[in-house]
């Protein structure tokens, strides 16, 4: 696949899936919205506008800011345990979460809030330079700039740096083969199980998303971990838990992460009480209950929910407290130490955790690693 980025890329760039309508309008392909424009207009997610008789990526090259921080963070607990992963957003989102902690960015209408400029090129370069294991597409969704975020994949894989996507899942059957043929691991939220939450807390539906884990489990070879936020009263009900995590189970497999995270008051969705930590444990014993192998807590400090265990044998084999990893007893291939069982993940040397850090990082212009 080639990139599409030129010259003028730091002014923005002419964006893929989009077709002209016969009554003048220019349709937004790129996810199932389906943004119809006018001559000015943006779509839903507002970084995607209609300029002349074409459609543009008004945020290529533009990022909301940079940063190192431990992979677990993402989360991901089964990709490079301990490695540290570059991360960096946009601006805008083409969903409207009520409950979106990341509002600031994801709901942002304002361009001044993206204060740094970085060719794809140089992204991969700081972040090897910075040696970094990995480089995510995060803080807002990576849906929606897919052609800024394809470009800098290649250019991290040209680099050996392996690439990581934090998204929703909100994408449409095309863009969707471009944008992870070149994404090693994603963690895609899976924000309830319901069409009623998608559709009155989101602004979205259900059924693309499941579309995109099905596709992720079995036309790729992208490494999958699913996080569901869990916001008292609305998705966290043992009714909905329970098919949530056997949906997991017969579909995509009892050895993928799922990961229970805590909701905090945000947004349009402040008055809320925070998740309370119980929560979180009985919605990881439904989902071990329902046979999945690798279920997770986040949010709150928790290190039975944090910990890796090996499903055949049960032992813990990364002990985690919060960001910190406490004990590694896996070798490089993931096995067990003490049964020799292969741990489902992607595995390698471990020289050590990132930890806890966040670590804010200035793009180096042409930096070198």
């Amino acid at each position: 696949m080639e990139g599409i980025g030129g010259p003028d890329a730091l002014n923005g760039v002419p964006a893929r899936y989009w077709h002209r309508l016969d009554d003048g309008r220019i349709q937004c392909d790129l996810c199932p919205r389906d943004c119809r424009l006018h001559a000015g207009q943006r779509g839903a997610c507002f970084v995607r506008q209609r300029v002349g008789d074409g459609l543009v990526l008004t945020t290529y090259g533009r990022s909301s800011g940079f940063c190192i921080d431990p992979i677990e963070k993402k989360p991901l607990n089964h990709f490079h345990p301990g490695s540290s992963v570059f991360s960096f957003g946009t601006a805008g989102c083409n969903l409207a979460c009520k409950f979106c902690q990341n509002w600031d960015i994801s709901k942002s209408r304002n361009m001044d809030r993206l204060m740094d400029a970085a060719a794809p090129d140089e992204i991969a370069a700081t972040a090897a330079a910075h040696r970094c294991r990995s480089v995510a597409f995060t803080y807002n969704d990576p849906v929606i700039f897919a052609e800024y975020a394809i470009d800098t994949a290649l250019a991290c894989h040209a680099r050996g740096l392996a690439t990581v996507a934090v998204t929703a899942g909100y994408i449409s059957p095309g863009p969707r083969r471009d944008f992870y043929a070149v994404m090693d691991a994603a963690n895609v939220d899976l924000k309830a199980f319901t069409e009623d939450f998608y559709v009155h807390q989101t602004g979205a539906h259900l059924a693309p998303v499941l579309d995109t884990l099905l596709y992720l489990r079995h036309e790729t070879d992208v490494w999958l971990e699913i996080t569901t936020l869990l916001i008292p009263g609305l998705n966290d009900s043992d009714t909905e838990l329970a098919a949530l995590s056997r949906w997991v189970a017969d579909e995509l497999g009892r050895d993928v992460p799922l990961h229970f995270t805590a909701f905090h008051p945000d947004y349009k969705l402040d008055t809320l009480t925070p998740t309370p930590p119980a929560t979180l444990r009985r919605a990881r014993r439904i989902a071990l209950d329902a046979g999945l192998a690798y279920v997770y807590t986040g949010n709150v400090r928790d290190p039975d929910g944090g910990a890796t265990r090996c499903p055949a044998c049960g032992q813990i084999v990364i002990a985690r407290d919060g960001y910190h990893i406490l004990a590694y007893r896996l070798d490089t291939t993931g096995t067990c130490s003490a049964c020799g069982h292969a741990l489902a993940g992607r595995f390698g040397p471990f020289t050590g955790a990132f930890g806890p850090r966040r670590v804010p990082v200035h793009i180096h212009r042409h930096a070198d690693p």
